[in-house]
């Protein structure tokens, strides 16, 4: 769904903003609204629910802007940057973050492979290990095949199998390494985020809304999860941090409604970017994945090419299962990019390399921690030696 276009220049050159978010809970599944038409939507008619309730009227959309009278970002100055850590900086982060995954996959190397000779036995058991860490079946086959060739019957350092182990793993994540672009030609480029509950979704929002913000660009946030009042309220601060407009509705309102609303100012008064919340959803829920369905029909109606990125938010410390929200997002939703957070809290960060195998979309941004600067652009090689350093 990304348009092509002139590629902006600094977003991922400079750290992502900090924040830490609150844990989203799931929202009543009966709540799924009726699909409204854009004409409906601009004309302020409400719309009845599944439940009977009736939905608020966009008239009601509150416009959230930097302060009092909730003037305009492009009258402030923006946010100052945060202190910029570097590169070595961030890759001792990612080193510690992931220290849980790597021990465990270093760790098992060593019993293994110390004082043996490589033997289908050894190849086994190391395949074994690879599969616990989530490093999926694809991956944990290229390695114990490149590991073989030659080998047999040999010993072998731990530190030769972590060396061969980090290169077929940047081979994997290398075409999937990209930036998150924003294309100027689009006014605003709409970006639509998704995920379930918990995943850091609404916190993201907010850390890419300050990172635009700070590079000079006119940012829009629509607070399209109306089911829950602290991701609006979220929303609103962080809105007010970085000098982004917040366009939100009272708890419990359309969020089709919220979106193409959003949209349409965003248009009208030629934004640059517009990044819409979602409610968190489990992605076994019929009507609530038919509800995300309605948003992104919603948007198409105003925009045809609308949305441009939809971004699915992950979590690590969910393991296999979110390589099954990648299926299932990807085909209601048509994600085109992903972002994995919570990888400082698993030992399963292996995931990541799985879900690139078996998807090949591009991973735009990862988390280790909550502070300022745990949420950075993926890097490949930096992941793969981080992932088996041994923490």
């Amino acid at each position: 769904m990304s348009q092509p276009g002139q590629k902006s220049r600094g977003f991922f050159s400079r750290i992502l903003g900090g924040g830490s978010g609150s844990a989203d809970r799931e929202h009543r599944a009966d709540q799924q609204t009726t699909e409204a038409g854009p004409a409906e939507i601009e004309g302020g008619q409400a719309e009845e629910a599944t439940d009977g309730r009736m939905i608020a009227e966009p008239a009601q959309v509150e416009s959230s802007g930097t302060g009092a009278g909730a003037v305009a970002p492009e009258d402030h100055a923006p946010p100052e940057a945060e202190p910029k850590a570097g590169k070595g900086g961030w890759f001792s982060r990612l080193t510690a973050g992931l220290s849980k995954t790597s021990s465990k996959i270093t760790d098992g190397i060593t019993g293994i492979f110390t004082r043996k000779k490589l033997d289908a036995s050894t190849l086994e058991d190391f395949e074994d290990l690879l599969l616990q860490a989530d490093l999926g079946v694809e991956t944990a086959s290229r390695i114990t095949d490149r590991l073989s060739k030659g080998r047999f019957d040999k010993g072998i350092a731990p530190a030769d199998v972590r060396k061969i182990l980090a290169e077929e793993v940047e081979i994997v994540l290398a075409p999937v390494a990209r930036r998150l672009e924003i294309d100027p030609a689009n006014k605003p480029h709409v970006i639509l985020m998704v995920g379930v509950n918990g995943t850091g979704k609404t916190t993201t929002i907010g850390k890419l809304a300050a990172q635009f913000a700070r590079e000079g660009k006119k940012v829009m946030v629509a607070a399209g999860d109306t089911f829950r009042a602290a991701a609006i309220d979220q929303l609103k601060v962080w809105g007010e941090r970085a000098g982004a407009t917040v366009i939100a509705r009272d708890v419990g309102a359309d969020a089709a409604g919220v979106a193409f609303d959003a949209l349409k100012q965003a248009k009208a008064e030629q934004y640059d970017v517009l990044l819409i919340d979602t409610a968190g959803r489990l992605q076994n829920k019929q009507v609530l994945m038919e509800e995300l369905e309605k948003v992104v029909r919603v948007l198409g109606k105003f925009d045809s090419s609308a949305p441009h990125e939809c971004v699915l938010v992950l979590d690590a410390t969910t393991g296999q299962n979110a390589m099954q929200q990648v299926d299932v997002f990807r085909e209601r939703a048509g994600v085109s990019g992903l972002v994995m957070t919570k990888l400082d809290g698993t030992a399963r960060g292996g995931i990541l390399v799985s879900i690139a195998a078996r998807h090949k979309l591009p991973v735009y941004a990862i988390g280790i921690g909550e502070g300022v600067d745990d949420l950075q652009p993926f890097d490949a090689r930096e992941f793969a030696s981080a992932i088996a350093s041994g923490g």
